[in-house]
This record gives structure tokens, sequence and C-alpha cells, in this order.
């Protein structure tokens, strides 16, 4: 059985376990990482020498990196579907907005996330938490400007390309702060939740 390594609240850990709850996929999560400790023992360093979550053992296959696992997941369980078309241009399409989630809007994305719900309220510090936040809602802005014409940031259908970016948008639409009122963007969110996957691996309590 696939085994998926990490916390159900960590955004990396949720890209993991959202596309194999999409592909039907029989599989054992095991906390780690956080308070769960393990990710720094002996045994999890000899598989992931980062020491990082999410981590994945698909039979004797260990794979870390999460969009490289969702990548992965994908193309071995659901290759050629709207997942993760055969099309090599349908896939870049797609493919290219898991890489800008990452090395884009992660980082103040990290900076917003903690520093609203992971530092004590006497501790915040709002100037850089709102400096992040303005330079957030200037990427969702393109990010809305694509959606205006298609539905999925992967094009007409739901795939791989909207994984990443929807596993942190559910926190940034839950928690308390003000927002840009981003049309498209919006929708694509509501579009989202009708999935069961979604909800299942992604809508969980933010900590």
């Amino acid at each position: 059985m696939l085994k998926i390594w990490g916390r159900k609240n960590s955004s990396n850990v949720r890209k993991a376990l959202w596309i194999a709850e999409e592909l039907g996929l029989d599989y054992e999560s095991l906390n780690a990482g956080g308070a769960f400790g393990v990710n720094d023992q002996p045994e999890y360093l000899a598989k992931n020498p980062n020491g990082v979550v999410p981590m994945i053992e698909d039979g004797a296959f260990v794979l870390w990196e999460s969009n490289t696992i969702v990548r992965y997941l994908a193309a071995q369980y659901g290759a050629d579907t709207g997942l993760y078309p055969a099309d090599p241009q349908k896939r870049a399409q797609a493919e290219k907005w898991m890489d800008w989630t990452t090395s884009t809007f992660a980082g103040p994305f990290r900076t917003v996330f903690w520093g609203v719900l992971r530092t004590p309220v006497e501790q915040q510090d709002w100037a850089q938490i709102n400096a992040a936040k303005a330079g957030i809602e200037q990427l969702l802005s393109i990010v809305d400007q694509a959606l205006a014409s298609q539905p999925y940031l992967s094009g007409a259908e739901f795939g791989v390309g909207d994984i990443p970016l929807g596993s942190f948008i559910y926190a940034w639409f839950e928690m308390p702060i003000e927002r840009m009122e981003l049309a498209h963007l919006k929708a694509w969110y509501e579009r989202l939740q009708q999935r069961p996957a979604y909800r299942k691996a992604v809508m969980t309590a933010l900590t």
C-alpha cells in the first residue's frame, strides 16, 4: 500500500493527500514532522536526507518533494487523463502553475500564514504581514486573470496544475484577514470546494 508521510496541517502534505484522493488510491497516512517528530530519526533520514515532509513510499519506491510526488502519482495512476494529459503542451500549461506556486507564491504566503496563525497575538508584526499580503494580492491578480478565460489553472479540466495553489488557497480564504476581491479566484476556490477529495485532504484544521 502507498504510504504518505507527513502532518495533515502542512500545505505541502495536503498536495500528496489530495492527489491520492483524486486518484482513488488506497494509502496509509503516517504522521511525521512538526510535533510528531519522526522526520528527524535515522530511519526516516535514510530515505529522505532532507528530513522534510511529505515523503511517499510506493512499495519499494521512495520519493520526496511535494510537486514531484503529485506529478509521479498522477503519471503512475492517472496518465492520459484530465489530471495528467499525454499532450506535452497541455501538461506543461498546467505544470507551470505548480512551479510558480513554489517559486513565487509560497514565500510571501508563508510570511502571512505564520504571522497570523502561528505567532502569538502580542508578537505579530503587522507591518511585515501586510507587506507580504500586498505582494500576495498582486500575485493572485495574475491567477485571477488566468482564471477569467478558463475554469481551472490546468485548463478546461481540473488537473495537477490546480493542486499546489489549491492547497494554499484554502488557508488564504479561511484566515482571519481582509482580502482583495478577486471574483475569478473566488469562483475557482468554490469549484475546488465541491470536490470530495479537496474537502477530505485539504479542508482540515488550520493550525
